[in-house]
């Protein structure tokens, strides 16, 4: 009998979300520098969320995720204080 080899590949994902409350002076289109130089009032609770969140099959592409070349990928979004389903501004981190 042959021996042969047989492998498989298989992408796994997680995805986590928190609030981060950003204070009311910074504008929509200052979040991201905000967000940068005060990461470390988010990265822990962002880091034990991801810990607690179980894996998916798949890339986790979509809903702005899109760095698909990337092995982690961070991004924001500024919820509508009129419309809180939707977001006035975001973008990657």
């Amino acid at each position: 009998m042959k021996k042969v080899i047989v492998t498989q590949r298989s992408i796994y994902h997680k995805i986590a979300s928190i609030e981060v409350e950003v204070p009311n002076n910074i504008n929509d289109d200052e979040v991201g520098e905000w967000l940068l130089e005060n990461e470390d009032s988010y990265t822990n609770k962002i880091d034990t969320e991801i810990s607690n969140t179980n894996y998916e099959f798949g890339f986790g592409m979509g809903n702005g995720m899109d760095e698909i070349e990337s092995e982690s990928e961070w991004r924001y979004d500024v919820v509508d204080s009129e419309k809180p389903n939707r977001f006035t501004i975001g973008g990657h981190l």
